[in-house]
């Protein structure tokens, strides 16, 4: 365990010591009680939407407490304690500023589901305060975070997992395993694909933000902007200076399945396409957008649309391998496998993997288990959101070194790797 303190004050006196005694939780499920000191108490920055779920995945684990939840919104830090609540008796304190977890010695792990401009920052301080990280996708808001990322949990020895859960599914890790052996062939080409219709987000108004919402430690390490009534709470994705666009939201997880089954690692160069064609609204980010990563002679391909559903081999989502013996394609709760007539000879059902990818996360602190998306992995899946992005904002094709991890040739380009924060809150390693 990462401290060896008392942690009593978060068990109920009746379990205290017990390890692997059942009990009743408030939920009325069983639950294994672990001993005090292997217990891991948890803080859980961000709780309007992921980090809901989060906070109740983690609370109904065995040889887990969540100690803290934490929002600048007042009815998110209710609703997340609600969250958690439902699945154990412990008391749970709400916090507006994620510092004070950091403060307390008890608290083993910060679980990050605040919005992407948040997600390096918050890593980066609480490895630096000692504390395990598990922190939402994507890794970084930026090239250069995630590279700090990494570093951060290397100086201060931490587990740090990203939440790319399907890392720890068991039927797409089997689909994963067949490719590597040669099912399909030698795999020269993945794809990556989410089409659906998000709403119009209209054009915003500035206005005073609700008395409930700290909007000043909700910016947090972004550049300083006005509030305007229709960013908060979810369309901050579609702006560059909190969000990184479908790309970072939904594409992370595509491509990062991409990259495990072509056993790629950072591309050498980036070219995409696209534009923001359907509503006339305030959104920056692209609603169709094309991205095609090089890695020498393998390639891995993005597209979405979120104003249309019509997808590829019939899913709104999912990922497709080809190589020179077949085809195989995961969607949905199931895989496939193609032979070289496109004839199908195989399909297997799967599962998400949310359940053991925290599990997971839980066993890399108490025993040293290896992580399934450790964060220089997370954050190579993360850089190619971080380079679709910037060559679609700049039209330009990326060249990126990856030896060195940097943009090569062109100092415009380069710009875009990292960014400016507000004054006192950069983050350093």
């Amino acid at each position: 365990m990462s401290h060896s303190i008392d942690r009593r004050r978060f068990l109920k006196t009746t379990a205290s010591g017990a390890a692997g005694l059942a009990v009743w939780s408030a939920a009325g499920k069983a639950r294994a009680y672990y001993s005090a000191n292997d217990r891991i108490v948890l803080g859980v920055m961000g709780t309007n939407g992921r980090g809901r779920a989060l906070a109740g995945g983690f609370a109904q684990l065995p040889g887990a407490t969540v100690a803290y939840v934490c929002d600048p919104d007042e009815k998110a830090l209710v609703a997340g304690r609600q969250a958690a609540a439902r699945h154990q008796d412990q008391e749970i304190s709400g916090v507006k500023d994620y510092r004070r977890i950091l403060e307390d010695d008890a608290v083993d792990a910060l679980v990050i589901a605040a919005p992407d401009h948040w997600h390096a920052p918050a890593t980066i301080a609480a490895c630096a305060a000692g504390k395990h990280v598990y922190v939402e996708k994507p890794a970084s808001h930026n090239g250069r975070e995630g590279q700090m990322m990494i570093a951060a949990a290397r100086k201060y020895d931490r587990r740090v997992q990203l939440g790319t859960q399907r890392r720890s599914s068991a039927g797409i890790t089997e689909a994963i395993e067949r490719i590597h052996r040669g099912d399909i062939g030698r795999t020269l080409f993945a794809r990556g694909w989410i089409n659906s219709t998000r709403p119009n987000i209209g054009h915003g108004k500035v206005v005073p933000a609700p008395d409930h919402l700290d909007y000043g430690l909700w910016q947090g390490p972004a550049p300083e902007q006005p509030y305007r009534d229709n960013v908060i709470h979810y369309n901050w994705h579609w702006f560059w200076n909190w969000g990184t666009g479908e790309l970072g939201n939904n594409g992370i997880h595509a491509l990062d399945v991409c990259r495990w089954g072509l056993e790629v690692d950072y591309p050498d160069h980036v070219v995409c396409g696209g534009g923001k064609f359907h509503f006339d609204d305030d959104q920056e980010t692209p609603d169709t957008q094309i991205a095609t990563f090089h890695f020498g002679q393998r390639a891995i391909n993005w597209e979405h649309r979120t104003w249309s559903k019509r997808g590829f081999e019939g899913s709104q989502f999912g990922t497709a391998f080809y190589g020179e013996e077949g085809s195989l394609v995961i969607t949905g709760n199931r895989y496939a496998v193609y032979d070289r007539d496109n004839k199908q000879i195989d399909e297997q059902t799967i599962d998400g993997g949310e359940t053991a990818h925290l599990t997971n996360f839980l066993d890399a602190i108490r025993d040293g288990t290896e992580l399934n998306a450790e964060i220089e992995t997370g954050v190579k899946s993360t850089t190619l959101c971080n380079l679709g992005n910037i060559a679609y904002r700049t039209g330009r094709t990326v060249r990126f070194d990856p030896q060195t991890r940097q943009i090569a040739g062109d100092a415009d380009v380069a710009a875009l790797w990292g960014r400016e924060y507000r004054p006192g809150w950069e983050p350093a390693v």
